[in-house]
């Protein structure tokens, strides 16, 4: 018997610091051999896309996949199927599309807590959209937050953003007119856009600072610019074998000979120890998210367990 979760079973059962614990937790079964990733697949379909993304965490019991198809404005469906690893059986269906918001947002969560500095308190975020919300409080979990600015492109928009994290997450947020406002600063920059071109300027950004660009997570697209890279002492990402095909923010660097990949880190090597997010109060460090399957089954384990303790859910028979 599988259990079928729908987005309100997710909404009910995962919060962001337990989506942060059990990220953390995954990438520690990498960095033990414990887990593996596989970059995501990309199948064209004329006017969309078919993803795909898949891993497996023996040491948690589980593999699993996140599918979903992308056409235009229409936006996507997230699914994650969850099975065993002890006797292949279909464990969980889940619904992911606020899994998937959450567990983005624990990501940067994650490297904001080992990367950034201990005294962050001034926070940056440009993009105001639903992916938003939890990348700003993920890092409001980790670190205490005083201040916050948000720019994007659209007034109303950037405003209603700026209204909701001084009510739900009850830290001082103000609306900006230009990113340089808002990045300038920052003791935390994040980018979380669907920009073509970079949002956010090595030059803008205060010694100590640390970034996540979250995103963007095609070749063809670029959050930061290659400043901000070139000035990051310590570079760290999901995974680095997707960032290789899909990370336009460190492939133009690397194309260009600034940056060679053995420099990039995987969050995994911080969770274990294995690298230090920062050396000193002045270095300004960088976390690329790009969105691994490890995150969706290493949350998705931790949803089908509660869910199972309070009888959510609904049992399907195969």
């Amino acid at each position: 018997m599988a259990l079928l979760l729908t987005e309100r079973d997710v909404a009910e059962l995962l919060t962001m610091d337990i989506a942060i614990e059990a990220v953390e937790e995954g990438f520690r079964q990498q960095a033990e051999a414990q887990a593996s990733n596989s970059p995501r697949l990309r199948l064209p379909l004329g006017k969309g896309a078919f993803n795909f993304m898949a891993a497996a965490a023996p040491g948690l019991g589980v593999m699993g996949m996140k599918t979903y198809g992308v056409f235009g404005a229409g936006g996507a469906k997230f699914y994650v199927q969850l099975y065993s690893t002890e006797n292949g059986e279909l464990m969980a269906v889940i619904e992911a599309n606020t899994m998937g918001q959450i567990r983005t947002g624990a990501a940067s969560g994650l490297a904001t807590k080992l990367m950034a500095r201990e005294d962050s308190s001034d926070v940056g975020i440009i993009g105001s959209g639903f992916q938003a919300r939890t990348q700003l409080e993920a890092v409001c979990r980790v670190r205490d937050v005083k201040t916050v600015r948000v720019f994007s492109r659209t007034v109303d928009r950037r405003d209603e953003f700026a209204r909701w994290a001084s009510e739900v997450l009850e830290v001082s947020t103000t609306a900006v007119d230009s990113a340089e406002e808002c990045i300038r600063g920052s003791d935390v920059a994040i980018a979380i856009t669907s920009a073509a071109s970079p949002v956010i300027k090595g030059a803008w950004l205060k010694d100590g600072a640390h970034v996540n660009a979250a995103g963007s997570n095609h070749w063809m697209r670029r959050e930061i610019d290659s400043d901000t890279v070139m000035r990051s002492r310590v570079i760290v990402t999901d995974d680095v074998e997707q960032a290789k095909i899909e990370c336009g923010d460190l492939i133009l660097p690397v194309d260009k000979g600034g940056l060679r990949w053995r420099q990039v880190h995987e969050l995994s090597e911080l969770v274990s120890g294995a690298v230090q997010g920062r050396h000193d109060d002045n270095d300004i460090t960088l976390f690329e998210s790009q969105g691994v399957a490890l995150e969706d089954i290493a949350t998705g384990i931790r949803i089908l367990q509660m869910a199972r303790e309070k009888g959510i859910g609904r049992e399907v028979s195969l």
